[in-house]
């Protein structure tokens, strides 16, 4: 079956998530490795821009956020560790629009796994869109992190593996947004193409 490696670096480090995504379970060691990407580094830097967080204040009224979640930038000293999973070419686009306003990059040269494995790499890397969303909305103090999104990316790589997450807490700078306990609402098209 044809199909690509995807390395995973955030919410894809956990295999429940990333297969319910295409339907399927993963099995680590067979379809699911440990992997480090080289010349990236790992950035809260990605603002959704087809959710929106709400979350209730001590007032009693509801705050909206711009949800912001995990990306890459280019950074030649840099590396980031996470996973590879297996991803047929019919499941490609249900992965695509999960990782819509990301860019999916050829990373095989770039990409060492914890066992050979054959084929070609790729990873998803934000938009100039969503990584301006999220300034727009950082510099308007609008910006959050979800905290389920935050505990599911920190307990996957606790489950990764020893030291995987503590090397995902050194190589990754803290967010300079606050992390919240919010809801998810999706956005009206109107809204999602409003200038950030």
């Amino acid at each position: 079956m044809s199909g690509v490696w995807v390395f995973g670096y955030g919410s894809l480090v956990s295999p429940e998530s990333f297969g319910h995504t295409l339907g399927r379970a993963f099995h680590r060691g067979v379809d699911f490795h440990a992997a480090v990407l080289r010349g990236y580094g790992r950035r809260w830097n990605y603002g959704v821009m087809s959710l929106v967080g709400r979350a209730d204040e001590h007032d009693g009224s509801t705050r909206e956020w711009t949800i912001v979640a995990l990306g890459i930038a280019a950074a030649d000293d840099e590396t980031t560790n996470g996973v590879i999973g297996w991803v047929g070419d019919d499941e490609l686009p249900s992965l695509d629009a999960r990782e819509r306003n990301y860019d999916r990059v050829d990373v095989t040269d770039l990409t060492d796994v914890a066992r050979p494995v054959e084929g070609r790499i790729v990873t998803y890397v934000p938009q100039r869109a969503p990584i301006e969303h999220y300034e727009s909305a950082r510099d308007r103090g609008e910006a959050a992190v979800e905290r389920r999104y935050w505990d599911l990316v920190d307990g996957a790589f606790a489950e990764l593996g020893d030291g995987e997450q503590e090397r995902y807490h050194r190589t990754t700078p803290p967010p300079d947004i606050p992390i919240v306990a919010m809801r998810r609402d999706s956005v009206p098209l109107r809204h999602r193409l409003r200038e950030p």
